[in-house]
C-alpha cells in the first residue's frame, strides 16, 4: 500500500510531450511511463555527429541471491530536473559532446523495464562513451530518486540508487 506522500513522488505532473520537450531542451527528465527509446534516439539524430552511445538500465530479476519481483522508484521532480540539467551541462563542458539526454523512470516497474536511459552524441566515439558513463554515474549519485525493491520470499527493502 502506497501512502499519499509517496504516491505524489511516483507520478509526473506534466504531459508526456512536455517531458520529452524538457529532455530535449535540458537533457534530463523524469518519466512515469515506459521510456520511448526510439523517440529519444530520433531526438539526438545529428548529421554532424559520428558517434551515438546509449545505456539502458533495466530491472533485473535478482539482486545478489534474492529473487526480485518488481521495483518502485520515487523521485523529487523539481529538484531532479534542476540537478539533471546541471549534470548534462557539466558533461558538455567536461567532454567534447554535442548533446546528451537522460531519462529516469519513477513509479512501479516490472522485470525487464528500462529504468534509466542515457544517450550521447558527439563527433567521435571516445567522448561519447566517456560522457555516457560519467552522466550515468552522476545521475546515480546526485538525482533525488529512491528505489524500493520487492522480493518473492522477503519483505521489500529500500536501496540506494547508486548500485
Amino acid at each position: 500500500m502506497i501512502d499519499n506522500v509517496h504516491s505524489h513522488s511516483m507520478t509526473i505532473k506534466r504531459s508526456v510531450d512536455e517531458v520529452y520537450a524538457i529532455a530535449q531542451r535540458d537533457g534530463f527528465a523524469l518519466l512515469d511511463i515506459a521510456i520511448d527509446e526510439d523517440r529519444l534516439k530520433r531526438t539526438l539524430d545529428n548529421d554532424g555527429c559520428g558517434a551515438f552511445v546509449c545505456f539502458e538500465g533495466r530491472v533485473r530479476n535478482h539482486n545478489n541471491a534474492t529473487s526480485v519481483e518488481r521495483l518502485s522508484y520515487y523521485g523529487y521532480e523539481d529538484l531532479a530536473l534542476n540537478q539533471g540539467r546541471a549534470i548534462i551541462e557539466a558533461a558538455k563542458q567536461r567532454f567534447e559532446i554535442t548533446h546528451a539526454i537522460a531519462i529516469h523512470r519513477i513509479g512501479a516497474l516490472e522485470i525487464g523495464d528500462v529504468a534509466v536511459w542515457v544517450g550521447v552524441v558527439s563527433a567521435h566515439r571516445y567522448p561519447a562513451f566517456d560522457a555516457c558513463r560519467w552522466i550515468l554515474d552522476a545521475i546515480k549519485a546526485d538525482i533525488p530518486v529512491w528505489k524500493q525493491e520487492y522480493y518473492e520470499d522477503a519483505p521489500s527493502k529500500w536501496l540506494s540508487n547508486n548500485g
